[in-house]
Parts: structure tokens; C-alpha cells; sequence
């Protein structure tokens, strides 16, 4: 049984506001204190746009800055510094994840320069007039592709896994088995757990567990309560759901019931006509 991190001592110093999909979020707060070593699946992008944030792996001293790129699946602590900041959580399957993916060498990098201005820009323009800036979902694609070097990598997932990957993204649950995964792959559960493993970076069992919580975090918000937001992401209770919170994000899930939280369509999605924020609210602690 996987233990759970120590709690942290993190604290808000302002009302957060939170924008979530399912597979990632935008979080702008000021925040202290530390968040304990974690593991999740998505690339963690954190622009401090007043003060520093600090950030060190699994072994190693602290490091501080202004802009952080966590690489999918690393280990990693962080202490919020009392800096006003946006963190971002970007789904590594899609095309800017890749992107923004092939270029990160490290665990953690530490980002500086034009690539930050850019974002640190835009982000302070939405906070100061958030109804004369860039739509949202349009700013997120902005900080991404801006911390993204180079050309788009010409790689691409196998198209099986994609198949699969289309199937849990759009499934109104996730009880898609192995076995049926495997299937709709046209292969068998063996040779799809390695090539799923290969090309994704995680056990299909993982990633299904990673899927889940997305989910949970937008159901805190909408749901209210842990228990139903356990329940709608299909865990098995709501301490199930906060133990797989505290080991991949570091936090208790009750994080989400604080201050504002607006639920919107992935930005990294291409649909023909993009849909509006929707309900942007303060969810009840």
C-alpha cells in the first residue's frame, strides 16, 4: 500500500481562483508554505508574478525563481514563499503538452527570460482586466506555447493509444477495463499494457487513477462535498480520493472549496466552436 505524504503546512493569503477541466487547471493565488513530495502525471507549469516560488526533487536543495516546468511523473516538493502565482497543469497527451514535453530535459527546469515575460505578461493582464484580455482558454494555449521552444514535434502517439486515450477523455465513466481498452486497440491486454506504457510513461492502471482525480477536481467544485465528488469520479470513498489527492497533487482535495471556481472546456481541445466559461462561482467551504 503506497503511503501517504506528510501534510503540508501551505496556507492561502488571498481568495484563489481556480479554472478547471478535466485533465488540467489554471490556479492564481498567493500562497505560503510547503506543499509535500507528490507525484502526478501532468507537466506543472508555476509563473510567480510577484516574489519567488521555490521547488526542489526528490533529492537535492532548494530552488528558487520566478518560472517552474515540472516534467510529467517527477517527484517533487514545493514551498509557495508567500509569492502571488499561476500554476498550471497541462495534460502531457495533448499537442501542446507534447510540445512543451520534448523540450524539458529535466525533472524540473527553471525558466527565465522572454519565454517567462510572455506569460507573466498576460497572466498579470487577466488578473488586472480580465474582461479587456485574451479569452481563457486562449491565455492558457498563450503560456504553454510560449514556454514551448522550437517547432512542434513532428512525434505523435500511436494512433491505438489514441483511440483509447479518445474513449476515456470522452466516457461519461471510467470502468474501461484493460481488456476492453486492449480491444478497442486491437491487440492483446499484454502487448497493449507495454505499448501503453511505452508511449504514455505510466501503467495503464495509473493513468486511469490519474484520470479519475482530474475528474474528482472538478466535481469538488461542482459536487460540493468530497464524498459526492468521490462518488462521481468513481472512487471508492471519499478517503480513497484523498489519498490518491495527497500522494499526486499534495493537498487535500477541500483546497478546491476555497474561493472561486469556474468550470471550462479543455483548452487544449480543437473543437469547431469553443464554448463559453461556465458558472463561475465561490463553491461553499
Amino acid at each position: 500500500m503506497t503511503e501517504t505524504p506528510s501534510r503540508g503546512s501551505y496556507r492561502w493569503l488571498n481568495e484563489p481562483r481556480w479554472y478547471l477541466w478535466e485533465g488540467g487547471f489554471l490556479l492564481i493565488a498567493r500562497a505560503d508554505g510547503v506543499v509535500p513530495t507528490h507525484t502526478h502525471h501532468a507537466i506543472q507549469i508555476v509563473v510567480a508574478l510577484e516574489g519567488e516560488v521555490a521547488i526542489r526533487g526528490k533529492e537535492g536543495d532548494w530552488r528558487k525563481g520566478a518560472g517552474v516546468i515540472v516534467r510529467p511523473d517527477a517527484a517533487h516538493s514545493f514551498n509557495c514563499n508567500g509569492a502571488l502565482g499561476a500554476m498550471l497543469f497541462v495534460d502531457p497527451e495533448s499537442t501542446e503538452g507534447t510540445w512543451l514535453g520534448s523540450a524539458l530535459q529535466r525533472d524540473i527546469t527553471m525558466v527565465t527570460g522572454p519565454r517567462l515575460a510572455s506569460s507573466a505578461q498576460e497572466l498579470r493582464r487577466f488578473m488586472e482586466q480580465p474582461f479587456e484580455c485574451m479569452e481563457i482558454g486562449e491565455l492558457i494555449r498563450h503560456c504553454v506555447q510560449a514556454l514551448s521552444p522550437g517547432a512542434p514535434p513532428a512525434r505523435r502517439l500511436d494512433p491505438r493509444v489514441t483511440t483509447v486515450l479518445n474513449a476515456i477523455r470522452e466516457g461519461d465513466d471510467l470502468h474501461l477495463s484493460l481488456e476492453n481498452a486492449a480491444k478497442k486497440a486491437f491487440l492483446s491486454p499484454s502487448r497493449f499494457a507495454h505499448l501503453f506504457k511505452e508511449q504514455v510513461g505510466l501503467p495503464y492502471s495509473r493513468y486511469m487513477l490519474w484520470r479519475k482525480l482530474t475528474r474528482a477536481m472538478v466535481a469538488v467544485g461542482s459536487e460540493r462535498t468530497i464524498s459526492a465528488a468521490a462518488h462521481a469520479a468513481d472512487f471508492a470513498d471519499a478517503a480513497h480520493l484523498t489519498r490518491t489527492f495527497y500522494q499526486m497533487v499534495g493537498m487535500a482535495p477541500s483546497v478546491l472549496m476555497r474561493g472561486t471556481f469556474a468550470e471550462l472546456p479543455s483548452p487544449f481541445d480543437v473543437p469547431a466552436e469553443r464554448p463559453a466559461v461556465q458558472n463561475l462561482r465561490a463553491p461553499t467551504a
